[in-house]
């Protein structure tokens, strides 16, 4: 596990506490839109930056640890983002050793790895889960960046075929998780960054299908930056009106959905 970012405080993050983040390398989507690109391809960022511009060097855990015993009675949680927290092995251990000074944890995720959610779950080991929701299941290959071109990523080519397995596979793990959650006595929310270029109306009617009932679902606006993660892009964000109209969409099925930053 490499711990890539600590952001000392947080008071959005972690819902109803002051928190930190832990930022974990590494994620299996490539979403064009992702503001943590050298979390995702940190080979990449660091072959295109110069030494003085270069992402902070992995964070040993004893640091961190070391932080986070000093903060103890100031912060009340930690959240545990990425890239995508699960794809570690040893993300029980770390949440454990947390725990063990007395925090409450969040984890960010996309839900694509739900025997290692189920774990989590099932130990004890969660406070709060913040699940992305992509897009509409119709398309959620291109929007987790799962049918983009090799060039760009510098990955193996495969056919059609393979593409289409692996986003059915993909929706599969993604809909397990969004069970595990639903069925699940922790709390949590699900949630979907907004990307025009990205996103269409039908989405959100989908999604309203899809997670019907479910407490806790945002919408949340794109916000362009240096370290997106598709150079070049036309993203940018909806309106406020448009972002109204898509919330009017999904509270037919989820009355507690809202948009990021108007919740009372």
């Amino acid at each position: 596990m490499k711990i890539s970012g600590l952001e000392k405080l947080t008071l959005t993050d972690f819902p109803g506490h002051l928190a930190a983040i832990l930022f974990l390398e590494g994620c299996n989507f490539r979403c064009p839109f992702c503001q943590n690109s050298s979390l995702v391809l940190p080979h990449r960022e660091s072959e295109s930056l110069s030494p003085q511009h270069m992402t902070n060097p992995d964070i040993p855990l004893d640091s961190v640890l070391a932080f986070l015993k000093k903060r103890s009675g100031l912060l009340d949680g930690v959240c545990i983002s990425g890239g995508e927290p699960t794809l570690h092995h040893d993300l029980p251990e770390l949440i454990r050793q947390i725990r063990d000074l007395g925090y409450l944890v969040k984890l960010d995720t996309n839900g694509t790895n739900p025997e290692m959610l189920q774990a989590l779950l099932e130990a004890d080991l969660l406070d709060y889960v913040a699940m992305d929701i992509k897009t509409g299941r119709n398309h959620y290959g291109a929007v987790a960046g799962l049918s983009l071109s090799q060039e760009m990523f510098h990955t193996s080519s495969g056919s059609e075929h393979d593409e289409e397995s692996k986003i059915e596979q993909t929706l599969s793990a993604v809909q397990k998780s969004v069970n595990l959650l639903m069925n699940s006595s922790v709390i949590y929310e699900f949630r979907t960054t907004v990307v025009k270029g990205l996103h269409k109306e039908e989405d959100f009617i989908d999604i309203s299908d899809w997670i019907k009932g479910c407490p806790r679902y945002f919408l949340q606006s794109f916000r362009d930056c240096d370290s997106v993660l598709m150079k070049n892009h036309c993203f940018s964000a909806f309106s406020e009106i448009e972002m109204h109209h898509f919330l009017d969409l999904v509270k037919k099925n989820i009355p507690g959905a809202a948009i990021r930053g108007d919740e009372e």
